[in-house]
Parts: C-alpha cells; sequence; structure tokens
C-alpha cells in the first residue's frame, strides 16, 4: 500500500507532469473506481491543472475550475504515468486498469488496481472536505506545526495499542502497516505497548522515530520516477516485509504476527526485550 512518503513522491512527480497542462479525458474503466457522481467526472475536462496536494494517503489534483480529482490507491492501486496514451479510449475488461486520465499532449496516467478486492477511489469534488476520508484525517505527521506536545496530547488516554494508533488516519494521517512497523523499531518499542502507557521520555523517542523514519523515506522517493517508487520503497524497508532475515541493527532475526488480511514485522531484541510476540489472539507477550 503506497504510504505517505511514496504519495507525496507521486504529488511531487504529478506536479511536475501535470501543473499547467488541461485535461482532454478522464475515462473511467472499472465501475467501482468512482465514488462520485455529482459533478460529473466529465466536468473536470478541458480544466487546466493548476496544483497537485497530498492530504494523507489521497491525492488532491486542482484544477482552475474549481474542480479537484482526488485519488487513494488503497491497498493494491497504483499509478503508470504514459509519456504517449494509447490512441482509442481503453476497453473494460478484467485487467487492472481502473481510470486513464488523457492531457490535451497525448500524455496522461492510468490508475492500476491488482486483486480482486476492489478499493482504489477516485472522486470529482468541489472541495477536498467533500471526501469522507480527508474530512475525518488527522494532522500530518511532517507538518512544521506537529510539534511534540502536540503528538504527546494525541496519546495521551489512548488505550489502543500503539500498533493500531499509529495507524489510525483520524489519530495521525499518512502511515499504514509498513511504516508503523519501521517507525516502532526505530524507536524499539513493541507493536503491543499500550499508547498511554509511554513515558515523556518514551513519548520523545517515538516522535523522533516517526518524524525521523517518515522524512527519510520521503528524501529517498524524492526525485524518483512513478514506476520505481515500490521498488525503492521495499529496499529502505529495515523490518516490515523482512520476516526470517537478520535484524540491520542487531543480528536477531525478524519475526512476524500474522492477521486476518495483513501482518507486522519487528525484532525480538530490539523492541521486545527478546521475546517473541504471542499468538495474534493473545496479543501479548509469551511468558
Amino acid at each position: 500500500m503506497p504510504e505517505l512518503p511514496e504519495v507525496e513522491a507521486l504529488r511531487d512527480f504529478l506536479t511536475e507532469h501535470l501543473a499547467g497542462r488541461r485535461v482532454a479525458r478522464l475515462l473511467p474503466v472499472a465501475v467501482s473506481v468512482l465514488k462520485t457522481y455529482d459533478p460529473p467526472p466529465g466536468a473536470v475536462e478541458g480544466a487546466g491543472v493548476t496544483a497537485v496536494r497530498r492530504h494523507g494517503k489521497f491525492l488532491d489534483i486542482e484544477t482552475d475550475g474549481g474542480l479537484h480529482l482526488v485519488v487513494h490507491l488503497a491497498r493494491a492501486g497504483w499509478l503508470q504515468w504514459r509519456d504517449r496514451l494509447p490512441d482509442g479510449p481503453p476497453r473494460p475488461g478484467k485487467g487492472p486498469l481502473a481510470l486513464r486520465v488523457a492531457l490535451e499532449t497525448g500524455e496522461g496516467f492510468d490508475l492500476t488496481e491488482a486483486g480482486t478486492q476492489k478499493r482504489l477511489a477516485v472522486y470529482v469534488v468541489r472541495d477536498p472536505a467533500e471526501v469522507p476520508g480527508i474530512a475525518r484525517l488527522g494532522p500530518d505527521p511532517l507538518a512544521g506545526d506537529f510539534t511534540e506536545d502536540r503528538f504527546a496530547a494525541l496519546l495521551r488516554g489512548e488505550r489502543r495499542q500503539l500498533k493500531g494508533a499509529l495507524r489510525d488516519q483520524s489519530l495521525i494521517a499518512g502511515v499504514g502497516n509498513a511504516y508503523s512497523d519501521e517507525i516502532l523499531h526505530a524507536a524499539r518499542m513493541s507493536p503491543f505497548k499500550r499508547a498511554a502507557s509511554l513515558t515523556p521520555e518514551e513519548t520523545h523517542q517515538l516522535y523522533a522515530a516517526l518524524r525521523g523514519t517518515l522524512g527519510e523515506a520521503v528524501e529517498r522517493a524524492r526525485g524518483v520516477a512513478a514506476g520505481r517508487l515500490k521498488a525503492e520503497k521495499k529496499g529502505g524497508l529495515r523490518v516490515h516485509g523482512r520476516t526470517g532475515e537478520p535484524c540491520p541493527v542487531c543480528g536477531d532475526t525478524i519475526r512476524e504476527v500474522s492477521f486476518s488480511d495483513s501482518s507486522l514485522q519487528y525484532c525480538p531484541t530490539c523492541q521486545t526485550g527478546g521475546k517473541p510476540l504471542a499468538d495474534r489472539r493473545l496479543s501479548r507477550l509469551l511468558k
């Protein structure tokens, strides 16, 4: 799933390739992709792109007609830029293509989604706040006003485990499964530690890991072409997706806890005092 660093890199990429150009056609291919119908998707055709912004994991393409084309790539969605789009409209089928945006220059991009669970979402709105997922977003962790005091206030009284709290988009915007693992590894904390139990020193440690991990990932992704961002992300991860490999910090074996539709990875030596985490149904350390 694209998270804050990859979406920020896509924002940079699209700013360079879209700003000042006009949308010729908006071509939905998958029935499920469009989540709004008023204004109609064709309303952005002929409009010029004035800016590309990011709201958490959402991309917001702003036009001079006052409309916004908002995209959420979900778990298996991606953006593929084309210097020259194929002639003729795309044909609906069982392939991964969900929507095509064509520019007057002949360039454009395809939104694709792998797998059978179709969650990629596109909205045409007058205000990004009309998108429910944006309206309920928490603060951006890389914003200048996201201070340590503000972070501490968010966690105060938060009874959930750190892994779940970090992934809650209404608490903090943009962090998903992969970077929550990376942040907790950098902070040397168990994913099952209760957020409200953090001492001031631990809160400082987690805040530094949050800002540092995301900031470094954004810098690694900056300037990387859209088609190479997935590989760049995978190459920069230290524990997520690396079950069975040695921890790059201590050399212990990276472990995994599996859930029904996801999993987390962690290092026992760095994060849980050397003890492997229990079965997902117990969600506590083995005794």
